[in-house]
């Protein structure tokens, strides 16, 4: 019996989700990275390997968050002693404070830039190369044209980029899977004893192919991620502030 319309649309859509990124994960690791919520509003709940993710950062508060968040995630994909690349712009990275998120130092390739146009080139080239286990790249300003050959190098290899975008003046249209914006957020000390509390933001999608954009309040705790459910009043006033 032939194939219906829908039969055919709806193959070609798990298809188009895969090419993307969106592959079915192995059964009892939907949740991947530990983000619970946030992961689901990906296409089919799964977090996209293989893709480049953009986190744009309006001051240098947003963008030292931001890179406690890619650490947190780095966790994850290195866990199997994969290696990662870091190609940066400020060269205000201090490797021995990845130790917090449960990454080591020398298993992260750090590379200091003085120019977008040298970092783009190198985040190609490293993108390009399958043994790694994802690349960072810290830029001003990137076109959809740039960020298509980077998306391209990653369907050829499966690692997964990460452009952190500090301090951009124009945030247009890009070929990159999501749009994140992460914001730090005072921390909560446990118990009530005195000091710092755990790494805390509030994390946005600001869009998400073929997915559900939203905002969500996540914690560093334990070596995970961990989802805080707060008042839908306290969550208004975050975002407001």
């Amino acid at each position: 019996m032939p194939d219906t319309k829908r039969d055919i649309v709806s193959r070609l859509q798990k298809d188009i989700l895969q090419w993307e990124g969106y592959r079915p994960p192995p059964d009892g690791t939907r949740d991947l990275m530990g983000l619970g919520p946030v992961e689901a509003a990906f296409p089919n709940g799964i977090f996209p390997l293989g893709a480049v993710h953009e986190l744009v950062c309006g001051n240098t508060e947003q963008a030292t968050a931001s890179g406690g968040f890619i650490t947190g995630l780095l966790s994850v994909l290195m866990q199997n002693g994969g290696v990662c690349v870091w190609i940066g712009l400020s060269g205000n990275l201090f490797p021995s404070a990845l130790k917090a998120f449960g990454v080591e130092p020398d298993k992260v390739i750090f590379i200091n830039l003085l120019k977008d146009k040298d970092v783009l080139w190198a985040m190609e080239e490293s993108l390009k190369c399958a043994g790694l286990a994802a690349v960072i790249g810290e830029l001003r300003e990137i076109d959809f044209k740039q960020s298509r050959r980077l998306q391209l190098a990653v369907e050829q290899s499966r690692v997964t980029g990460f452009i952190l975008r500090n301090h951009s003046n124009k945030i247009g249209s890009t070929a990159c899977v999501a749009r994140w914006k992460i914001k730090p957020l005072p921390s909560e000390q446990p118990d009530g004893l005195p000091g710092l509390g755990f790494p805390r933001w509030q994390v946005e999608l600001l869009r998400v192919r073929n997915g559900q954009p939203g905002s969500w309040i996540i914690e560093w705790c334990d070596g995970k991620f961990i989802p805080m459910v707060e008042p839908a009043v306290k969550q208004q006033e975050l975002m407001v502030g």
